[in-house]
């Protein structure tokens, strides 16, 4: 019997896929993975020896990173859990980061003033986007990064759920490290791999970084400039207007349907504005934005602020593929210039819900026809106009948004 219970007892103890895996062993593996897998394709990239071997000095797994399968383990279902995109957005524009980027960015703006305008000048991106998204991703770099990046992307590459995507970003970390852009005690990251105060992933900076300061090198580290000119070039080249804004933020009568929302049904804003829609200012639209097109965006359907952006939203949303973080960068962007307050509307009290049952709502939509845009637990567009149309298609005022007594009907 107490044999028994020692066995259970130790079945019980490891029997998580991490703690299960003898490490030791799995470190040996990795450095096995480093010398037959990674070393061939990075040497085919140009990347020495030397340069190789000072990169993986005295670095081993990372335990501590989300999303790792180690070997001879399966992936982990998702923990029920709350986060921001699935609770209300209001959160994500909170007092703090809003009034942060904002004063920190004013400052910025005068320091850097001339840059910002040589930039402007040839990308066509307004100084204030630049400086909203510099503030966002690193403090306009004063956040601490903290980890090695060849630790972080040798993990991931090497056991993670995208590992083949990571392994990519490992060989062009090991690419720029081999061009001198930066010295390996200064390639820090974030968890994900990140890289800067414009936080690129490697493969990014290898597209987009730029030496703005004449240096020869695109240094995103501790170069202001070239942070600024990379940022710039970056949205440049996927394909800001020059010459339009980012959005404005409008009122929406209550016979226009939240499920007009999404890039796929924009219009021109002339014909929005025919519909009822108005800027919360009064003021008309820019002359020159109503013939172009625009699109509807209410983050939290009915609950919160609507804006019609342009098509300079979505380069935003390239940056980071989250809705709210590109508004955050507009909002923030014409706190800077423009000294606008918060927003007219107030966010409303909607979210609380878990990631699982928003899924779950999903799946039930999809079988019903709606086009979610995939059952991952998060209401993006696809989803929020589903849900409207599935109100009213019940009878329900269409709120466009996930609600708690939506699922006793939608999943029994």
């Amino acid at each position: 019997m107490f044999r028994a219970i020692i066995l259970f007892a130790t079945l019980f103890l490891f029997s998580g896929p991490l703690v299960a895996q003898d490490r030791a062993a799995v470190e040996r593996q990795f450095q096995t993975w480093l010398k037959q897998t990674v070393w061939p394709r990075a040497k085919a990239k140009g990347v020495s020896r030397k340069t190789f071997k000072a990169a993986f000095s005295g670095v081993s797994l990372n335990w501590k990173l989300p999303d790792l399968v180690p070997p001879g383990s399966k992936p982990q279902t998702p923990k029920r859990q709350r986060q921001a995109e699935f609770g209300s957005p209001g959160k994500y524009f909170n007092r703090g980061s809003i009034d942060g980027a904002t004063l920190v960015g004013r400052q910025m703006a005068t320091r850097h003033a001339a840059t910002l305008a040589a930039v402007e000048q040839k990308t066509g991106v307004p100084g204030r986007i630049i400086l909203a998204i510099w503030g966002r991703e690193s403090g306009y770099g004063r956040v601490k990064i903290p980890h090695d990046v060849f630790q972080v992307l040798g993990t991931k590459g090497f056991m993670s759920t995208r590992a083949g995507y990571f392994t990519d970003e490992l060989l062009a970390a090991l690419q720029i490290a081999q061009a001198g852009h930066a010295p390996k005690s200064a390639m820090k990251s974030s968890w994900a791999g990140a890289l800067g105060q414009p936080q690129f992933m490697p493969t990014s900076f290898l597209d987009y970084a730029v030496d703005a300061d004449g240096d020869g090198r695109a240094d995103i580290w501790g170069s202001e400039a070239d942070t600024i000119a990379s940022i710039g070039n970056y949205l440049a080249k996927h394909g800001w207007v020059r010459g339009r804004d980012w959005g404005f933020e409008v009122t929406v009568p209550p016979a226009v349907s939240c499920s007009l929302e999404g890039p796929d049904q924009g219009q021109a804003i002339a014909r929005w504005e025919a519909l009822g829609i108005t800027r919360v200012s009064g003021r008309p639209f820019p002359a020159h934005e109503r013939q172009g097109e625009g699109y509807l965006l209410m983050p939290a359907g009915r609950s919160g602020p609507a804006f019609i952006v342009t098509p300079n939203f979505y380069v935003l949303k390239d940056y980071n593929m989250s809705d709210l973080y590109a508004l955050f960068v507009g909002h923030v962007g014409d706190r800077i210039q423009y000294g606008v307050g918060d927003f007219s509307e107030r966010w409303g009290a909607v979210g609380g819900l878990f990631r699982s049952d928003v899924a779950a709502m999903q799946r039930a939509l999809e079988a019903q026809g709606h086009d979610v845009g995939g059952a991952d637990g998060l209401p993006g567009f696809r989803t929020r106009r589903s849900i409207g149309r599935w109100q009213s298609d019940n009878g329900r005022p269409a709120t466009c948004f996930p609600e708690a007594a939506m699922k006793a009907t939608l999943v029994p």
